[in-house]
C-alpha cells in the first residue's frame, strides 16, 4: 500500500505543478479558460465521493480503487490529445470524479490495512506520500526549465504511467471483502451522522490552511515582502521536510477520536501564531522577513501535521467498520468544498486586507480548532450503543 501510494504521488508531483503551464502553453487554452474548466470539474467531482465510498463498502474498496485508477490513466492520456476548451473540461471532470471516488475507496483500504491502528498507519503513509510529491516536483522543475511541448507532454504521460504502477502494486494488497451492514443501519448513514457531518465541515474549513501555503503565501512573499524570490521555493521545501520527518512520529500519538479532537485544537492554536508571523514579514528587511517566514512555516507545518492526524483519528474512529468508504467520502467532500472556495476567499482576505486579514484568518483557525474536542467527544458518545441521529432538514 505504501509503495502504491508513493508511486501515485510521484506522478502527481510531476504533473500537478505544471498542469496550468501544459494547458496554456501546449493546449493553448487561456488562463481564465483553464481556471473556469477546473472549477466546474472540481464542483462536479464533489458528487462522487460518498456514492463511490458506499460502492466500495458494498463491492470491496480495492476493486473500486483499481477501476478509478484505470479511469485516471485514460483521462491523463486523453489530455495529450485535447485541443478545445470543451474537451478539456469534459476530461478534467472525468478525472476529478475518478479522483474523488479513488480517495473514498482508498480511505476504506487504509482502514482495513491499518487494522487496529489505522490512524497511525495513515500518518506513516502520509510521510511517504509527501516524499513522493517532493521527488515528482523536482522532475517537474527540469521540465519547466526546458519549457517545451515534449517536456510537458512527457510529464502527462509519466503521471498516466504512475497510475498504472500504482494499480499493479495495489494488486499485492489483499482484496478485502465487504463487511455486512447491520440491518438497523441506514444505507447512507454518514449523511445522517450529525457529529461526523459537523467534523467534516470543520475539517473542510480548517483545510484552507493548505491554500495558505500553496497559493496565498507565495504571492504574499513575492508582492509584499523584501524576501528574495527563492524564498518561495525554500518555504515550500521547509514545509515538505517538516511533514516528511515528523508526520509519523507525531501522528502515532493520535489514535482515538478524543485524541484527535485535542490535536485539532492544537493545530488551530499553531495556525493562530503562524498566520500573524507571515503578515509581519512585510515591511521588514529581507533577512528579518526570511527569519520570520521560516519560523512561521515550521509552526504552520506542525499545525498541518496535527490537523491531518486529527482527521485520521476522528474519521477512522467514528466510522463504522462496514461503512468506512462512505465516511471517508464525506470527509473528502468537506475538504474538497473548502479547497474550491479557498482561493477566492483567502486572496480577498489576506491579500486584500493585509495584516488584519492574516490575523483574522489565524483567529478563525483557532476558533475552528477549539470546536474539535467537543465534536470528537460528541461523536464518541453516539458510538456507545446509540445510532447516529439524522441531520435536521
Amino acid at each position: 500500500m505504501i509503495l502504491s501510494s508513493f508511486a501515485n504521488r510521484v506522478g502527481n508531483g510531476l504533473f500537478n505543478p505544471v498542469a496550468a503551464l501544459y494547458f496554456t502553453r501546449v493546449v493553448h487554452l487561456t488562463p481564465a479558460g483553464v481556471g473556469l474548466g477546473l472549477t466546474l470539474a472540481g464542483l462536479i467531482g464533489l458528487l462522487a465521493g460518498v456514492p463511490a465510498g458506499r460502492l466500495a463498502d458494498r463491492r470491496g474498496p480495492r476493486t473500486v480503487m483499481l477501476v478509478t485508477l484505470a479511469v485516471q490513466t485514460l483521462s491523463m492520456l486523453a489530455f495529450v490529445v485535447v485541443r478545445s476548451w470543451g474537451a478539456f473540461t469534459a476530461v478534467a471532470t472525468l478525472d476529478l470524479l475518478a479522483l474523488s471516488a479513488n480517495n473514498a475507496a482508498r480511505g476504506a483500504v487504509i482502514a482495513r490495512v491499518g487494522g487496529e491502528k489505522p490512524a497511525a498507519f495513515r500518518a506513516t503513509l502520509r510521510s511517504y506520500v509527501n516524499l513522493g510529491v517532493v521527488f515528482g516536483t523536482v522532475g517537474a522543475g527540469f521540465a519547466v526549465q526546458l519549457d517545451s511541448r515534449a517536456a510537458y507532454t512527457a510529464l502527462v504521460l509519466a503521471n498516466a504511467a504512475s497510475y498504472v504502477v500504482c494499480g499493479l502494486l495495489l494488486l499485492r494488497v489483499p482484496n478485502y471483502p465487504p463487511l455486512p451492514r447491520p440491518a438497523e443501519q441506514p444505507r447512507f448513514g454518514a449523511l445522517r451522522d450529525r457529529p461526523f457531518v459537523t467534523f467534516a465541515a470543520l475539517y473542510g474549513a480548517m483545510g484552507l490552511q493548505y491554500t495558505v501555503v500553496g497559493l496565498v503565501l507565495p504571492i504574499w512573499i513575492a508582492a509584499h515582502t523584501h524576501a528574495p524570490r527563492w524564498t518561495v521555493a525554500a518555504i515550500s521545501a521547509f514545509n515538505a521536510a517538516v511533514c516528511v520527518l515528523l508526520q509519523a512520529r507525531l501522528g502515532r500519538r493520535v489514535e482515538t477520536p478524543e485524541q484527535g479532537g485535542r490535536a485539532f485544537r492544537r493545530a488551530g492554536l499553531l495556525f493562530l501564531v503562524s498566520c500573524p508571523l507571515m503578515a509581519l514579514a512585510a515591511g521588514v528587511p529581507s533577512w528579518a522577513a526570511i527569519a520570520l517566514l521560516v519560523v512561521a512555516i515550521v509552526l504552520h507545518s506542525l499545525g498541518e501535521i496535527w490537523e491531518s492526524s486529527a482527521a485520521f483519528a476522528v474519521s477512522f474512529g467514528l466510522a463504522p467498520d462496514h461503512a468506512q468508504g462512505q465516511y471517508q467520502g464525506l470527509l473528502g467532500l468537506g475538504f474538497d468544498l473548502g479547497q474550491a472556495i479557498g482561493p477566492a476567499l483567502l486572496t480577498t482576505l489576506c491579500l486584500g486586507l493585509g495584516g488584519w486579514g492574516w490575523c483574522a484568518l489565524g483567529l478563525a483557525f483557532a476558533a475552528l480548532g477549539a470546536g474539535g474536542p467537543a465534536v470528537a467527544s460528541w461523536g464518541a458518545r453516539t458510538r456507545q450503543g446509540v445510532l447516529p441521529q439524522p441531520v435536521a432538514a
